[in-house]
C-alpha cells in the first residue's frame, strides 16, 4: 500500500504566471506614447494648464512616454538618454505648481488613458493612479521657491499594489 499525500487532491505542480510589468500590461511605448499624446493635446487646450505647458517641444510627449515606460518596468530609455531623475526633477524646477493645475493634470491624465484604451482593470488603474498622485505632488514639492531636491535620485520604479489577476497557466 501506498500512502498519499496530505493534500493528494491537490495538482503536482501549478504554473503561476510570471507578472508582467506595468509597462506590458500598458502596451509598452506605443501606447504610452498615445496616451501621453492625447494628453498634451488637451493640455494645451485647458486653460489652467496651457500657460505652464505654452512652447511645449512638439517631442514632449514622447519623452514623458519614455520616463513613464522606465517607471513602469520598461527600458531604461530616459536614464539612458535623457538625463534620469535629475533631468525630470530640473523641468520642475521654479514653476510654482498649484494644487489646482496638480488636481487638473491628474484627472486629464486619467481621462486620457480611458481615451487612449489603456487597461481599466482595478489593479492597473490602482497603480497608475498611485503613480500619478505621488508623481504629482511631489513635482508640486519640486517647483516651489527654494526647492533642494537631491539630484542623485535614481528614476523611480512604479509596480503593482497588487498582482492583475490571471488565469493559471495550463
Amino acid at each position: 500500500m501506498v500512502a498519499r499525500p496530505e493534500n493528494h487532491w491537490l495538482p503536482e505542480r501549478v504554473i503561476v504566471p510570471e507578472t508582467p510589468t506595468l509597462h506590458d500590461w500598458a502596451g509598452g511605448r506605443e501606447a504610452l506614447v498615445r496616451l501621453l499624446t492625447i494628453f498634451y493635446g488637451h493640455v494645451l487646450e485647458d486653460p489652467l494648464l496651457e500657460p505652464v505647458f505654452r512652447g511645449m517641444d512638439p517631442e514632449h510627449p514622447k519623452h514623458v512616454a519614455v520616463w513613464l515606460g522606465e517607471v513602469f518596468g520598461g527600458p531604461a530609455e530616459y536614464s539612458a538618454s535623457h538625463g534620469g531623475h535629475a533631468h525630470m526633477v530640473g523641468r520642475h524646477l521654479g514653476r510654482g505648481i498649484t494644487e489646482e493645475q496638480r488636481r487638473r493634470w491628474v484627472t486629464l491624465l486619467l481621462d486620457a488613458a480611458d481615451e487612449a484604451g489603456l487597461p481599466a482593470d482595478p489593479e492597473f488603474r490602482a497603480a497608475f493612479a498611485g503613480y500619478l498622485e505621488w508623481g504629482s505632488r511631489l513635482a508640486v514639492v519640486f517647483s516651489a521657491p527654494g526647492a533642494e531636491p537631491n539630484p542623485h535620485e535614481p528614476v523611480p520604479r512604479w509596480d503593482w499594489p497588487m498582482p492583475p489577476w490571471q488565469p493559471p497557466a495550463s
